[in-house]
């Protein structure tokens, strides 16, 4: 190849490793390892980034049947899937910050709460934490994502 295209072929593969580094979307295994969420531009908005849980360790409960949103407050949701629940939504890129998307809500199937969060992609953007809090960040927790590079298959 000749030393032009070289460069070229250099230059491409540094942008697409930053844009890589800078991208939030994609598929995110939980702390914990028990659930895998999807981040993707907001079905109604694509500015934003929004969340579901696409796979369970555990997707069923012990009839066997599949695990509902039985904690939510409201109890007309109480009967929505877990799998395929949006838990994350209008999470928008904070440009005063490099690798950070804030102003969103996460929402807790396990307790039915909901808290304001914010995210930060680590540099190389292979983790990423998510803090959940109640009025203030400091008031809060923070969990570490591992970006996997596929949706896991449900048992």
């Amino acid at each position: 190849m000749p030393r032009k295209g070289l460069a070229l072929a250099a230059g491409l593969a540094l942008a697409t490793t930053a844009v890589a580094d800078e991208d939030v979307h994609g598929y995110w295994l939980s702390e914990e390892g028990t659930a895998q969420i999807e981040l993707a531009p907001c079905a109604d908005d694509d500015a934003l980034t929004c969340g579901r849980i696409v796979w369970l360790e555990d997707p069923y409960d012990e009839d066997g049947e599949p695990l509902r949103d039985t904690n939510n407050d409201d109890p007309e949701l109480r009967d929505r899937e877990v799998v395929g629940l949006r838990i994350v939504w209008d999470m928008a890129r904070d440009d005063s910050r490099e690798r950070r998307w804030d102003g969103g809500r996460i929402y807790d199937p396990e307790n039915g709460n909901t808290y304001r969060a914010r995210v930060t992609l680590a540099e190389g953007g292979e983790t990423l934490d998510l803090r959940g809090y109640v009025g203030i960040a400091a008031f809060g927790r923070t969990s570490t994502w591992t970006r996997e590079p596929s949706v896991r298959a449900l048992d």
